[in-house]
């Protein structure tokens, strides 16, 4: 499994050149006009990891498979969305589709690129957008709780469809209430106010890496969210260069990781997800799974027939495998060991399934 990303944001704050940069493409239209971007635009991103090069070249593969992360960049979103303005409901169905929301907020002033309010102030721009999706969580809770409706849902989860409904008519956000219910009911809600979200400060070059008074602002006023700071231009400059000479720029403007990085790393914070590892020589692979998960549910995840067939899984830590060179050197030092389906996979583990017939 992956997960995909909706780049959102309202029109002209930078979501398309940051695609662009996120994907190393030129997929999007980057033009100084609103709703440049009508229908999104996907990019498929290999997920960068040292672990999996060095684990593929100990066990000689001849293919190395990197976990994946999609990109969509969605039309920019306007006040009224909700109500069809703008792009309003094709942007808010785009939004549906994905796993988390880049909510990118222009925090640079220019006076060449079109802005659709008078001033910068991302901290309304943020508002703006939130109202919408609220709105739009509103008027789908009050289709789905129409009286012909309510019996097809069992009783935990009208309650809880009832309470976001107050919570949002009370002009509160129904996010308060992720920490006290399922994963599965929230993702059955389709509520885009349930979904996670980064907020990703797009600044000048110059207010890099620390960035500047708009995006401290959005630090103070969002204090529990997560927050990145990018130079979508200097990300996408970034993209386009080798290897080598990428990394002599970053050096020289101050920047640790890419934007792709962070949002990365972010990404499977927030959604709760580790890396795990199959390496032979046909193939060393990095697969995504969720964390907490058990050894049989990660041997389902490569194939539905490991799961059903499943022996025993033989685990070692990523650290051990490239200290020690590969499965057979970790057996003879005693790193390697037989865990049973009901084993907790931890992040970086390097795993071989024995299966039966």
């Amino acid at each position: 499994m992956g997960f995909k990303c909706g780049i959102v944001g309202l029109p002209n704050v930078g979501k398309s050149t940051l695609f662009n940069a996120l994907t190393a493409s030129k997929k999007a239209q980057a033009e100084n006009f609103p709703f440049c971007t009508i229908d999104p635009n996907i990019g498929v991103v290999l997920v960068p990891d040292e672990r999996l090069k060095k684990i593929s070249i100990i066990s000689k593969s001849l293919k190395t498979i990197s976990a994946a992360i999609t990109f969509v960049d969605i039309a920019g979103l306007v006040k009224g969305a909700s109500k069809g303005e703008g792009l309003g409901n094709k942007f808010l169905s785009h939004v549906r589709e994905v796993d988390t929301i880049i909510h990118l907020t222009r925090c640079f002033d220019s006076d060449k690129i079109q802005n659709v309010n008078k001033n910068v102030d991302p901290i309304r721009d943020i508002e703006i957008i939130e109202t919408e999706i609220l709105l739009s969580d509103l008027e789908s809770l009050q289709k789905k709780l129409e009286k012909s409706n309510k019996k097809k849902f069992e009783k935990n989860e009208l309650n809880f469809l009832e309470e976001c409904q107050k919570l949002i008519n009370d002009g509160k956000n129904p996010d308060v209430l992720k920490k006290k219910i399922s994963k599965n009911l929230i993702q059955k809600s389709s509520l885009l106010s349930l979904k996670p979200r980064i907020i990703v400060c797009n600044v000048d070059e110059k207010s890099l890496p620390e960035g500047n008074k708009y995006s401290d602002a959005c630090k103070k006023k969002l204090l529990n969210e997560n927050i990145i700071i990018v130079c979508a231009d200097i990300e996408d400059q970034i993209m386009n260069l080798q290897t080598k000479d990428r990394e002599d720029f970053m050096f020289e403007s101050g920047i640790k990781n890419t934007g792709l990085n962070n949002l990365i790393k972010t990404g499977y914070n927030i959604l709760g997800l580790n890396t795990f590892f199959s390496s032979t020589p046909k193939e060393t692979r990095a697969w995504t799974i969720e964390k907490n998960s058990k050894a049989v549910e990660a041997a389902g995840i490569i194939h539905s027939d490991f799961k059903k067939k499943f022996i025993r899984a033989e685990t070692v830590s990523h650290e051990d495998f490239i200290k020690y060179k590969g499965f057979n050197e970790c057996r003879n030092a005693g790193k390697l060991r037989l865990e049973s389906k009901d084993y907790i996979v931890k992040d970086g583990d390097v795993m071989f399934f024995r299966t039966g017939a």
